[in-house]
């Protein structure tokens, strides 16, 4: 929590003020019983109603003074929360985009959107708390507590008789409290999972018709966050009757052993009126002290939670600005091996090709072969376990990851498009791409056709995700993303697989050109589709099984062989 609070150091000034409101609004309440012991012992008694003018003017004026300190500490801390909350998102936000693919993997989108909501709202609140009462609360606790002495020494002993009872109940309430937060957040993690799960493949739950079973599963997760936020809500509510209680039963106390100090005469009825009020100032203000004991520890969780995104180092950083430019369009991969985290085999092992200035290389194999491992590991969404590779003649590791990106144009399985109009998701690939260049692209891509029958054209919008648009069209619209770019390598992975044949063979023509000062490597199912490769590269359970051209693997490489009996006749094939 300490090093979250260290972000407050830019709104130090604020904070100072805050304090010194603080301070103001807690001396005009600790001010106003001694008034009101006055008026009644001077005004009221004596029947002086000049005095009782005087003093009530006083009062009402310490009051308003009163109310307006606590408005702009009210102002105030929340403006400085709500400022902490954004900077703390802001920098998970860009602490998480240094992150690799292994370390999303690690932490899952799930719970990172929670850390990123749910996490900074809870300190976001208590951070208003801190402010408004971490001064108020010791200012009111020693001041009331040496006012009330001074009205009378002996009436303070039954202070001294409840004050163990309060302390006792904090700490109980913190002992249960603690275990409880924690798992809330957990509950509040799963929760997030089920549903983002459900949300995002509504379709596939649709389709085997499993409605029932996942409103089983998220009703199982809901209620078990419904019970852990009602064991938690019972120590609550538990807290402030307890404390009440034993609040007024130390009135009840103050007022019959002040009366007999009353009827000896050894006190006024103005102090004892003052009396009461300085010990209910006391006991507010360790009620205060108990909301933020059982706050904090909450929000301490959440803090935690926070700091373990920021201080958990990427996998890999940037080690070197070597610019890749030494060979322009080339790509080489030299002995790569590589394996997911946890895992028993290897995803790739051994892996070696190059492919220059206008070849292309095509990626086939079956599934699980490792084809998109293989093309994730060129933008360097993973770390190589072994080996090299090499874009434009540079080791991927000499230059920064936003140097080598920049030479890439990548279409990746899943043809994911952001909410907004065509023209800007196509401009997500070069964002001053004139409208000329974003229409050349999407001619290439072929996907002027659909394009130009919407009612609005390239300012057509799109729902998130693309929902609004066929599979097809969405990987003709990532297709043309990536050309817009100009990038000196092209990465399609798989990208041609909700295309017909008609447009896939149109779109294989169109790239031919476009790309040929460029290298292109093509994550493919289909044969047709990697014939005309100058190279394919046939994978088997994360191994080259075969490189060379299709008439030279149909000719020695059983494995393609296989591939292509499956899906060729055998006229197709001569």
């Amino acid at each position: 929590m300490i090093k979250i609070l260290k972000n407050l150091s830019v709104y130090k000034w604020m904070v100072a003020a805050i304090f010194g409101l603080v301070f103001i609004q807690a001396m005009s309440e600790l001010y106003l019983p001694t008034l009101m012991a006055d008026i009644i012992d001077k005004g009221v008694v004596v029947g002086d109603i000049p005095y009782i003018w005087k003093i009530g003017g006083l009062m009402l004026v310490v009051s308003a003074l009163s109310a307006i300190a606590s408005i702009a500490v009210s102002f105030y801390s929340s403006k400085t929360a709500m400022g902490l909350g954004r900077d703390i998102r802001r920098k998970v936000f860009t602490h998480v985009e240094n992150f690799s693919q292994q370390d999303f993997d690690k932490l899952g989108t799930a719970s990172l959107i929670t850390r990123t909501t749910n996490d900074i709202t809870q300190v976001q609140q208590v951070v208003i708390m801190i402010l408004r009462m971490v001064l108020t609360a010791p200012i009111m606790f020693v001041g009331g507590l040496i006012m009330a002495l001074s009205k009378d020494m002996k009436l303070s002993l039954v202070i001294v008789a409840t004050m163990p009872l309060l302390v006792g109940l904090i700490l109980f309430i913190l002992h249960k409290g603690i275990p409880l937060f924690k798992a809330v957040q957990k509950r509040i993690d799963r929760l997030n999972l089920v549903l983002r799960e459900n949300l995002t493949g509504v379709r596939v739950v649709r389709a085997f018709n499993r409605e029932k079973d996942e409103q089983v599963r998220l009703r199982g997760a809901n209620e078990d966050l419904r019970d852990v936020s009602i064991k938690v809500n019972k120590v609550m509510a538990f807290m402030m009757p307890v404390m009440m209680l034993v609040m007024n039963l130390t009135v009840v106390g103050i007022i019959w052993f002040g009366g007999i100090r009353i009827d000896n005469g050894a006190m006024q009825i103005g102090d004892l009126m003052a009396y009461i009020q300085y010990v209910m100032l006391i006991m507010s203000s360790l009620v205060m002290a108990s909301m933020m004991f059982i706050m904090i520890p909450r929000a301490a969780v959440s803090a935690n939670r926070i700091n373990e995104v920021l201080e958990m180092v990427p996998t890999f950083l940037d080690e070197g600005t070597e610019k890749a430019d030494r060979e322009r369009a080339t790509l080489q991969f030299d002995q790569v091996s590589f394996s997911y985290p946890g895992a028993e085999e290897q995803a790739l092992s051994n892996i070696s090709f190059k492919s220059k200035a206008g070849e292309v290389t095509a990626i086939i194999g079956g599934t699980g072969a490792g084809k998109t491992t293989l093309v994730n590991l060129i933008p360097r969404f993973y770390e190589v376990a072994s080996g090299t590779i090499r874009v434009n003649g540079v080791e991927i590791k000499d230059s920064s990851q936003e140097e080598i990106r920049s030479k890439i144009g990548f279409v990746p399985q899943k043809a994911l498009l952001f909410s907004g109009t065509i023209a800007e998701n196509i401009r997500f690939g070069k964002e001053d791409a004139t409208q000329s260049e974003i229409e050349h692209a999407a001619e290439i891509a072929q996907a002027t056709s659909f394009i130009e029958q919407l009612k609005d054209g390239y300012e057509s919008v799109i729902s998130q995700g693309g929902s609004n648009l066929s599979g097809g069209q969405k990987q003709r619209l990532a297709i043309a993303r990536a050309l817009v770019r100009k990038p000196d390598i092209y990465v399609f992975d798989d990208s041609f697989s909700a295309l017909d044949y008609k447009t896939d063979a149109n779109l294989r023509a169109a790239l031919k050109e476009e790309t040929k000062d460029a290298t292109v490597v093509i994550v493919a199912q289909r044969v047709s589709s990697v014939m005309d490769a100058d190279r394919i590269i046939v994978l088997d359970h994360g191994k080259v099984a075969g490189i060379g051209t299709h008439e030279e693997l149909l000719q020695t490489n059983e494995v393609y062989q296989e591939i292509v009996e499956s899906q060729l006749t055998e006229e197709d094939i001569a």
